[in-house]
């Protein structure tokens, strides 16, 4: 699925994460409720780095200190950028949000199997112009990221995709 998708980048991978990694103001949809997960771990770290987040996650008020969104459009102002990290199933709602709102560059996060990518997404994407990310994890595009970093020295060594 992967394979199908990266076939019919426009601008290269790497361009369209040094483009999303250059707005400041991002939203993360599906940061968790959790303080020991994932999501809020990758959530804190855009804010350490300096970047504007904004959380949104439908069951939540607020998440680490930061007003909470229910959706992409509720936010006001908009934000530059949207990291998806909800199930894939979750994805086309999310990115059709975005469309709505005016927001043109998304990121849909995968570490391991789908993560948020999604097919039907990833073209809804490209066929209204939008930047679209469909997978990869942010951590590994952080400079100074630890084992992260390892890891994505590594993976932009040995994938196609990432060494245009």
């Amino acid at each position: 699925m992967i394979q199908r998708l990266r076939g019919s980048i426009t601008m290269t991978l790497r361009r369209e994460i040094a483009d999303f990694l250059g707005r400041k103001r991002i939203a993360v949809v599906g940061v968790s409720t959790e303080a020991p997960s994932f999501s809020r771990g990758l959530f804190k770290e855009f804010a350490a780095r300096g970047y504007d987040v904004i959380p949104v996650n439908p069951k939540a008020e607020g998440i680490e200190g930061r007003r909470c969104f229910a959706s992409v459009r509720d936010i006001d102002p908009r934000p530059e950028a949207v990291l998806i990290m909800t199930p894939a199933a979750r994805t086309d709602a999310v990115v059709h949000d975005c469309a709505a709102s005016g927001v043109d560059s998304v990121w849909m996060y995968r570490a391991g199997g789908p993560g948020s990518v999604s097919v039907s997404a990833v073209e809804f994407c490209r066929e209204r112009g939008m930047h679209v990310i469909p997978g990869e994890c942010p951590f590994m595009f952080f400079p100074n990221a630890g084992i992260h970093a390892v890891h994505g020295w590594f993976h932009k060594l040995f994938s196609p995709a990432l060494r245009q």
